[in-house]
């Protein structure tokens, strides 16, 4: 990789830094959900989590958004909730006598979508249809979204009532999922302090550490991170494993399994261990850096049959196995 390019590294490590120190002086532990929203954020891929209620998801976006001094809209979905509520519409304007264009708040550089499979499938294919194409039409008009532009999407997994789930087609554009667990009672403790500190007031803004004109630096510099050959195919082998399990897996593990991953997986794959990368200061990938992603790109990829669910084994089983059947290089 070119000099400048390691140095460009070495700058873009110092503003993750920045938002890093920014987003624990708000949310207590999570590390692993930090890691997954700045590896979103660096990518421009988006981001699913599942957790239950309360575990600072949307707390956890919104200081994303006000440490780059950038746009955030919470959308919460709900059965009726229309695409155009998403996207935006024109209405009339009774004072000029002609239809005015209103853009939706998909119109921001990090936008929530809470307990998206409480939408209908016609709204959830508007505002994927946004994560893909970065733009709306509205009218016969295109309206392009800012740049950068990053999604999370939330889904509760205990209460399923009522719930349209998404398609294996619409998981698959997300980059990366993530599971948000439980904090430890001492965390518990620490948001309990900061509360009565008045950190998560209203009015108590995170200070922006960066902007968004830099976040599209650093997405430049991620892109350029330097990976091998080697890795790259390290990376669709262990993506090949999951569509053959029975030629690469133990029987146990290989008969849970219905359907691999796709193509977009191997991206996906290259694409979080890139950003991972510059997360950790250098200007190459590591073969850790692509085992360290693997969970987060597989796992909601993979479509497991009846007798996983039955049996109760999990992606992340497939995963592990996977992990051990392909050499390192």
């Amino acid at each position: 990789m070119p000099r400048e390019s390691a140095e460009d590294v070495r700058d873009a490590h110092r503003v993750v830094a920045a938002l890093s120190a920014a987003f624990s002086e708000k949310v207590v532990g999570q590390e692993h959900l930090r890691e997954s929203l700045l590896i979103g954020l660096l990518t421009g891929g988006h981001v699913l989590l599942e957790s239950v209620p309360g575990l600072a998801k949307t707390t956890a976006a919104r200081v994303i958004a006000e440490s780059i001094d950038g746009q955030f809209r919470r959308i919460q979905c709900t059965p009726d909730l229309l695409p155009s509520d998403i996207v935006g519409t024109q209405i009339y304007d009774a004072s000029s006598g002609s239809f005015v264009t209103q853009l939706g708040p998909v119109h921001a550089n990090v936008v929530l979508l809470d307990e998206i499979n409480r939408s209908s499938a016609k709204t959830q294919s508007a505002m994927l249809e946004a994560m893909e194409e970065r733009q709306t039409t509205i009218a016969g008009t295109v309206y392009p979204i800012p740049e950068p532009f990053l999604v999370v999407a939330t889904q509760n997994p205990v209460d399923q009532e009522g719930t349209y789930a998404l398609s294996e087609a619409q998981t698959d554009r997300f980059l990366i999922k993530e599971i948000v667990r439980y904090p430890s009672p001492e965390q518990e403790v620490e948001v309990m302090i900061r509360r009565d500190a008045g950190l998560y007031d209203k009015d108590h803004r995170t200070r922006p550490v960066a902007t968004v004109e830099q976040v599209r630096r650093l997405q430049r510099v991620a892109r350029d991170v330097y990976m091998s050959r080697e890795l790259m195919l390290y990376a669709g082998q262990l993506v090949a494993v999951t569509r053959e399990p029975a030629k690469y897996l133990p029987a146990q593990v290989a008969r849970m399994v219905d359907y691999g991953a796709s193509p977009r997986a191997t991206i996906a794959l290259c694409t979080a261990a890139r950003a991972l990368a510059v997360l950790a200061g250098r200007d190459h990938v590591l073969p850790s850096d692509v085992a360290d992603v693997a969970h987060r790109v597989l796992q909601h990829r993979l479509i497991l049959g009846f007798e996983a669910a039955s049996a109760g084994v999990t992606a992340d089983v497939v995963i592990d196995a996977a992990l051990r059947a392909v050499r390192v290089p």
